[in-house]
């Protein structure tokens, strides 16, 4: 009996046990990720970045300028780590002409498949068509603040992402033939399709087969003096959350003098094509002043004088901390 009595124990100690391991729940794996610190945007660098380009002269198609600055675009990309895609291509401008389109992007991350796109317009406007004098209509424009701005801020975000790289894949695109819509001077209706032709020729021809991305970032315009965002009428219709998460971030910084919290005028720029043909919501930060005659995107817009005695770093500062602090808070 005490043989059976010990096996009898030694079973009810077992049961006992292995209840217990039944009646154990798992332990919760975390699978949270921790929000990333991003590098310290610098504005010296940006400036440097807006002012290589305006040293090209100015970008329109067709010229040698514009295909040395895109040779420097994508060297500077390739640079800092990205993966380049380019899309070089013929298309027809508004008056029937035949330019040489590159759109340039560059891929941080490329196999993730959380992303997010950031993206400003690289070419410059082939006409002062709103200089104040008309013998200057059909000047081309240096454009340091309409294209070299957005794209200077980038490329320093380009820089920070080789130091530490978010949680998520960006894509930076740098889009080819914003600027060649409709003139001024030109005889009849603006016809708003020959505007941000090189978005339109990627929304419709993806550097990537099925890309897509969380959201997109269009930056236009966004070294000039004194300059404020207001939120633009599109972004705000068809991506209101993109829009109250960069503003609020841009507030939390303390930028809110430049990012106001207001609604602003609805633009023909990239980010509608963005939304329109490739179906990923997008935002427009870009410059408006609400109460200049000359035009309500400063009065150096589609003028001679957008070069770069209009850039201001503190602008630059403001925008790349806030779109940085956005893409380094993604999960």
């Amino acid at each position: 009996m005490a043989k059976i009595k010990s096996l009898l124990l030694v079973f009810m100690v077992l049961f006992s046990v292995s209840c217990k391991m039944k009646s154990q729940k798992p332990t919760a794996v975390s699978t949270s990720v921790k929000e990333i610190t991003p590098p310290l945007f610098n504005a010296d660098s940006a400036y440097h970045f807006v002012a290589q380009q305006v040293d090209f002269g100015s970008r329109v198609p067709n010229s040698k300028a514009h295909q040395a600055c895109g040779d420097y675009l994508v060297d500077q990309l390739t640079k800092y780590g990205a993966k380049v895609y380019q899309q070089k291509d013929v298309v027809m401008g508004y008056d029937g002409k035949q330019l040489q389109m590159r759109n340039i992007i560059g891929s941080y991350n490329d196999k993730s498949f959380k992303r997010v796109l950031l993206a400003a317009h690289w070419d410059t406007r082939p006409w002062a068509d709103n200089d104040p004098n008309p013998a200057n209509h059909h000047t081309p424009i240096l454009g340091a603040n309409d294209g070299a701005s957005g794209v200077g801020l980038l490329l320093e975000v380009a820089r920070l992402l080789q130091l530490q790289q978010p949680n998520i894949g960006i894509d930076i695109i740098f889009f080819d033939l914003e600027d060649y819509g409709t003139p001024q001077f030109a005889e009849g209706p603006d016809q708003e399709n020959t505007w941000c032709l090189g978005s339109q020729y990627w929304a419709n021809h993806p550097h990537k087969e099925n890309y897509n991305a969380r959201y997109g970032i269009l930056l236009d315009m966004v070294g000039g003096k004194n300059a404020t965002f207001f939120k633009e009428g599109i972004s705000v219709e068809k991506a209101p959350g993109v829009v109250d998460k960069v503003w609020s971030i841009a507030e939390s910084l303390g930028h809110g003098a430049f990012f106001v919290n207001r609604l602003g005028s609805y633009v023909t720029d990239d980010h509608l094509y963005v939304n329109q043909l490739a179906n990923i919501p997008c935002i427009d930060v870009i410059a408006y002043e609400e109460h200049n005659q000359q035009s309500s995107f400063g009065s150096f817009w589609h003028t001679l004088n957008d070069n770069m005695d209009v850039i201001d770093k503190s602008t630059l500062k403001a925008v790349g901390e806030t779109i940085t602090a956005v893409i380094y808070k993604e999960k």
